[in-house]
């Protein structure tokens, strides 16, 4: 069973599961887990670490349209280097600070590689928390920001320089969308954050609503960075739309409400595509510029 086949049958059980984070009585309540050997490449910063393992989870809490109050991480080693741990706490209290949070400690322990444990949580505007399976047709698909940032970073890890390296774990530090969340919170249909890629995302988020997503490719904003290391437009797309942990935002807005919920994003708003019907084929469910569009990004365990 991989993880997205166990998500849904945990969800199945849960009335609070299944979407990017729980409400429970107004609370939102998220929680990740990101482990060095298929999270952080070789030339992560322990700071840079800190900064995107709890920026994973006040992801989840942007993608509910609701404020972020707090976060705490489990932090796990073969060993406790006081550089590398003050390093990581300085960068989870850095990107709480960039959205409005507040970092308030965890647990240590030991264990076999580097692995980290976060939970956000936050606070249900008066607008309501957004879901995923509110989309309807006829609604403009929109996303956040701009996108491959995460796959051209690993391109930079790759190269093993000081300056590539340097550029990457820059990239890994993204902003989690907390503001754009809470400016779509009352407009968007529906929402979900990106850590699974674009391509992915829009499955997720079809399958949830119970309808169909055409995409142009040529409209997915990509990242600079991703000029930096992609040769053509036909790799530039792949790294944009499904490598995945961008951590953007991936959501359904009414078609006369784009411009206006655009003016309100710090990130950017823009129309990639338009939410179908629900089509006969499911392998129609998601196409982009006529193509079905393969549902590939990022999953923990084999397909």
């Amino acid at each position: 069973m991989n993880e997205r086949d166990a998500l849904r049958a945990i969800a199945a059980d849960l009335p609070h599961a299944g979407d990017d984070a729980a409400v429970v009585d107004g609370t939102v309540i998220t929680t990740d887990m990101l482990h060095e050997r298929t999270d952080f490449p070789p030339g992560t910063t322990r700071y840079t670490a800190g900064w995107r393992a709890v920026g994973a989870s006040l992801s989840d809490v942007a993608a509910m349209g609701a404020t972020a109050r707090a976060a705490v991480a489990v932090y796990a080693d073969e060993a406790f280097d006081p550089d590398e741990l003050d390093a990581f706490v300085a960068g989870a209290v850095d990107v709480c600070e960039a959205v409005g949070a507040e970092y308030v400690g965890g647990d240590l322990d030991e264990h076999v590689e580097f692995t980290t444990a976060t939970t956000a949580v936050g606070d249900v505007t008066e607008a309501g928390s957004v879901t995923r399976d509110g989309a309807r047709p006829g609604d403009a698909l929109c996303v956040t920001g701009e996108w491959g940032r995460s796959a051209a970073a690993l391109r930079l890890f790759e190269r093993g320089d000081d300056e590539a390296v340097e550029r990457a774990n820059e990239l890994f530090r993204f902003t989690p969308r907390v503001a754009d969340g809470l400016a779509l919170a009352g407009t968007a249909t529906a929402m979900m954050d990106s850590s699974d890629g674009l391509a992915r995302s829009c499955h997720q988020l079809a399958e949830a609503s119970a309808v169909g997503i055409e995409l142009e490719r040529d409209a997915v904003p990509a990242h600079p960075a991703v000029e930096e290391v992609a040769e053509g437009s036909a790799e530039r797309f792949e790294l944009a739309a499904h490598f995945g942990e961008d951590f953007e935002l991936v959501c359904a807005v009414p078609e006369d409400e784009v411009d206006e919920v655009e003016a309100a994003c710090p990130a950017g708003l823009t129309q990639i595509g338009t939410v179908t019907e629900a089509p006969e084929e499911e392998s129609s469910r998601v196409v982009a510029d006529g193509d079905p569009l393969p549902d590939r990004g990022f999953t923990h365990g084999d397909e």
